[in-house]
């Protein structure tokens, strides 16, 4: 198993205040990569995190295809709900056969 790095969580405000910065100064970059790279120091993140903020910052504004933030919210609330479901159904899986067991050993009355 690989050893995941720890990565930060960034404020919702520097997240805006860094696409908000890549939009407004894009023209001056011969590319988005350039862009990326030299706007992304200032902020104190790396190129690729910046990248990722603008590109769902795109989605979320319609603009790029893809799921927005919150589908994205309501996917994991819905993952974390079936799996909260599929351990209570366990539970009641094995308590059914706890039951169903200890009814088979009680002596049969007429």
């Amino acid at each position: 198993m690989t050893k995941r790095r720890f990565t930060p969580a960034y404020p919702a405000e520097l997240r805006e205040r860094g696409v908000r910065l890549f939009r407004e100064n894009r023209a001056d970059y011969t590319s988005d990569t350039g862009a990326y790279r030299a706007i992304a120091p200032k902020l104190g993140c790396s190129p690729d995190s910046l990248r990722a903020w603008c590109q769902q910052a795109e989605r979320d504004a319609g603009q790029r295809a893809g799921l927005t933030s919150a589908e994205k919210d309501r996917i994991k609330e819905l993952e974390r709900e079936v799996r909260e479901l599929r351990t209570a159904n366990e539970i009641l899986k094995k308590a059914s056969a706890y039951f169903a067991a200890a009814e088979l050993d009680r002596p049969f009355k007429r």
